[in-house]
C-alpha cells in the first residue's frame, strides 16, 4: 500500500454557485479528484503536494491527471491561473492569491497554456486539445457539452461517433440531474439487451432492434454518465465492458433462430456454418485485438495509423452489424441480412489479421510501431 503522505491532495480554490450534471461544482470537482486517486482536502498539508483548483473554471478531468503528475506546474487560461501543483504550503499560499486575484504567481512555477497545450488521450483513443472554460453560472450549459465531448471516444464505430451523439448528451445530463448512477443506467440497457434477445428469438425483428437501439444508446451513456460526474469505477467499468462484449453472438444467434417464426428460414446446416463464420470471427477478432495490445504496449489496434481508426467506423462490431440486418429488414430479407453479416466478419477478420502480421513485421524489422495519435 502507498504511504498516504506521498499522495497528491487536491484543494478547490474559491466558489461558484454553478451547477453542471445535477451537481455543484465544487462537489463535482472533488469527486473527479477522488477517482483520479487524488486526496481532498480542505486546504493543502505541510510539505505536501497539492493541485489547487481555481473554481471560476472548469477543466477537462485529462489535465487534472497531467498536472497532478507534474509537480511546480500551473494551466492557464488567458494568463490566469487555473489548475497548479504545488509543493508546499507557501507556494499554495502564493498560488491561491494569484487566483482570486490578489497578486502574481510566484516564480519557479512551469506555465502551460491551455490554448496551446494538447495531451494523448489512449483511454479515450484520441489526441485532444482538452477543454479549459471560464464557469459562468449563468451558462454551464457550455460547460456541460464541453463535459460530454471531452469524454467522448476519438475511434470508435459510425453510429455512436455520429448518429446518437446529440441525443446521447441530453439523456446523459437528464440522468445526472435525476441522480441516476452510472450502473442503473447499465443495468436498465441490460435489460433492453436481454429484451432484444428474447424478440430475436421470436423473430420480431423490428421490435427487437427497438430494444436493441435503446441499449446501444443506453450503453454511451452509462460510460458518458460516470466520466462527467467523476461517478467512474472498475467494477462499473467490468459491468459494462463484460455486457459489451459478451452479447453479441448471442443476439446473432437469436437472430438465426427467429428466421423460421418471421417466415425466411434457412438450412440448418447452413445455419451453423453461418454463425461459425459471424460468432467465430468475432472472437478471433477480439483475440487479435488482444494480442496487439499485449504485444505492442497497450495500444489498440484500432489507433495505429489512420486507415486503423477509418475502419474502425464499419467493422464488424455490434452497431455495424445491425446496420447491415436492419437494412435487409427492410426488404423483408433478415436471412441476407445474416449471410451479409457472416461476410462482412470475414473480411473485418482478414483485415485485422492482416494488421497485426504488418505490425509484427514492422517490428521484426526494428520499426516501431506506436499510435498516429501520439
Amino acid at each position: 500500500m502507498a504511504d498516504p503522505s506521498s499522495q497528491v491532495q487536491f484543494v478547490t480554490v474559491g466558489t461558484n454557485p454553478a451547477y453542471l450534471f445535477g451537481m455543484g461544482s465544487v462537489e463535482r470537482a472533488r469527486r473527479i479528484a477522488a477517482n483520479a486517486g487524488l486526496e481532498v482536502a480542505d486546504s493543502p498539508a505541510s510539505g505536501r503536494g497539492a493541485v489547487l483548483a481555481n473554481m471560476a473554471f472548469a477543466w477537462d478531468p485529462a489535465w487534472l491527471r497531467e498536472i497532478a503528475g507534474r509537480p511546480d506546474t500551473v494551466l492557464t487560461l488567458g494568463q490566469k491561473a487555473v489548475l497548479a501543483h504545488v509543493g508546499d504550503s507557501g507556494s499554495a499560499e502564493s498560488v491561491t492569491a494569484a487566483m482570486i486575484g490578489n497578486g502574481a504567481l510566484p516564480p519557479g512555477l512551469a506555465i502551460v497554456p491551455a490554448e496551446t497545450g494538447e495531451l494523448s488521450n489512449s483511454a479515450l483513443r484520441k489526441r485532444e486539445r482538452p477543454f479549459v472554460l471560464p464557469l459562468d453560472p449563468d451558462n454551464p450549459g457550455i460547460v456541460e457539452r464541453a463535459a460530454y465531448d471531452g469524454a467522448y471516444k476519438g475511434v470508435t464505430d459510425a453510429l455512436t461517433l455520429y448518429l446518437w451523439r446529440k441525443p446521447a448528451f441530453y439523456l446523459t445530463r437528464w440522468a445526472a440531474e435525476m441522480g441516476m448512477t452510472p450502473n442503473a443506467v447499465t443495468m436498465i440497457g441490460a435489460a433492453f439487451c436481454l429484451l432484444a434477445f428474447f424478440l430475436f428469438w421470436e423473430g420480431r425483428y423490428w421490435l427487437g432492434s427497438l430494444s436493441g437501439f435503446i441499449f446501444m444508446v443506453l450503453d454511451t451513456v452509462d460510460g458518458k454518465l460516470a466520466r462527467c460526474t467523476g461517478a467512474s469505477s472498475k467494477w462499473g467499468n467490468i459491468f459494462d465492458h463484460g455486457i459489451d462484449l459478451v452479447h453479441p453472438p448471442f443476439w446473432w444467434w437469436a437472430w438465426a433462430h427467429g428466421l423460421d417464426a418471421y417466415g425466411t428460414p434457412l438450412e440448418p446446416v447452413y445455419v451453423v456454418m453461418l454463425m461459425w463464420a459471424i460468432v467465430g470471427g468475432y472472437v478471433l477478432q477480439r483475440l487479435i485485438e488482444g494480442i496487439f495490445m499485449r504485444r505492442f504496449g497497450g495500444m489498440h489496434i484500432h489507433v495505429w495509423q489512420p486507415i486503423d481508426s477509418r475502419f474502425r467506423l464499419i467493422t464488424a462490431r455490434r452497431n455495424p452489424n445491425m446496420v447491415i440486418l436492419i437494412a435487409a429488414l427492410l426488404f423483408g430479407r433478415p436471412d441476407v441480412g445474416l449471410e451479409l453479416v457472416a461476410l462482412w466478419t470475414i473480411v473485418s477478420l482478414i483485415f485485422h489479421a492482416v494488421r497485426l502480421a504488418q505490425a509484427n513485421a514492422l517490428r521484426d524489422r526494428g520499426g516501431k510501431v506506436v499510435s498516429w495519435l501520439e
